[in-house]
């Protein structure tokens, strides 16, 4: 797994991570694959890798929870609540990893300019020592390839998701 340079990676903080990818899709879509479980699930992970648990509240106050499943009998979970939500174009919520100390404040939003999504998340964290930690463990690369997976959903020609499962905003 590897970054291959679509997702833009930047650290312009010491406690912050930025990255920012472009869809070709309108945001609207966008937004529905990153918030509704049927759909999160078909994209979410690295290759080789299984969203076993995809819960999603999305309310103001309402929790996620993800866990993923991969080679050998590897597991990792995460949660977070949502602080803020602006369908289809910001979502703000707090990350924590079952087996990683600390917890983030994502905030992710999504701009549209001629049918095409840039979907920009600021991942901000508690210490620069846990930034660089999960910058170490390779976080780049794992969300790079989650995206790459995302992008060919979007891209899919799964018309009925596109037309049963664009939110009405």
């Amino acid at each position: 797994m590897k970054n291959t340079g679509i997702l833009k990676v930047t650290t312009p903080t010491e406690r912050e991570v930025v990255m920012t990818r472009v869809f070709d899709a309108p945001r609207r879509l966008v937004f529905d694959a990153l918030t509704k479980p049927e759909l999160f699930k078909r994209w979410f992970g690295p290759r080789g890798w299984s969203l076993a648990v995809s819960e999603i509240d999305l309310k103001v106050g309402g929790a996620w929870r993800s866990v993923l499943h991969g080679p050998g009998g590897a597991k990792m979970g995460m949660r977070g609540v949502y602080q803020e939500i602006v369908p289809p174009e910001r979502l703000v919520s707090t990350e924590s990893f079952d087996d990683y100390p600390g917890e983030s404040l994502n905030t992710l939003v999504l701009v549209e300019d001629r049918g095409r999504t840039t979907l920009t998340i600021t991942v901000l964290y508690q210490s620069q020592e846990i930034r660089d930690a999960v910058i170490k463990s390779g976080m780049e690369h794992g969300a790079a390839e989650c995206y790459d997976k995302l992008a060919e959903l979007l891209a899919s020609a799964d018309a009925r998701w596109k037309e049963r499962g664009a939110s009405e905003s």
